[in-house]
């Protein structure tokens, strides 16, 4: 896979993150490790940041649940008007992570 394919892989798999739901940076890397031959958050990080303005951004935080770094009020502002539920200034991981299915086609909550 080059790495603008990666690139293209990224974004559909934060595209179809559901609204109301998140993934982390290690967990995009790690759904696409398989088919990519990657398997770095940082990466997924760098991606997000240069090209991840044309899908829902705010779905991909830290492990920790904490927002994209000088961003956190408007991603904020979009995961509370989705309903995912927050701890304090971070996203509830345990509540609202999110990994794509794999073998089903269905989609199950981390």
């Amino acid at each position: 896979m080059t790495p603008q394919e990666y690139v293209e892989e990224v974004l559909q798999l934060v595209e179809s993150i559901p609204e109301g739901r998140v993934m982390s940076y290690g967990a995009v890397a790690d759904a696409l490790a398989e088919v990519s031959g990657r398997n770095s958050a940082r990466q997924v990080g760098t991606i997000m940041a240069r090209h991840g303005g044309g899908v829902p951004w705010h779905r991909v935080v830290n492990s920790a649940g904490r927002m994209p770094p000088g961003h956190e009020q408007e991603a904020r502002q979009r995961l509370l008007s989705e309903g995912v539920p927050l701890k304090g200034d971070r996203v509830d991981m345990a509540r609202a992570g999110w990994m794509p299915g794999r073998g089903t086609g269905g989609r199950r909550r981390l």
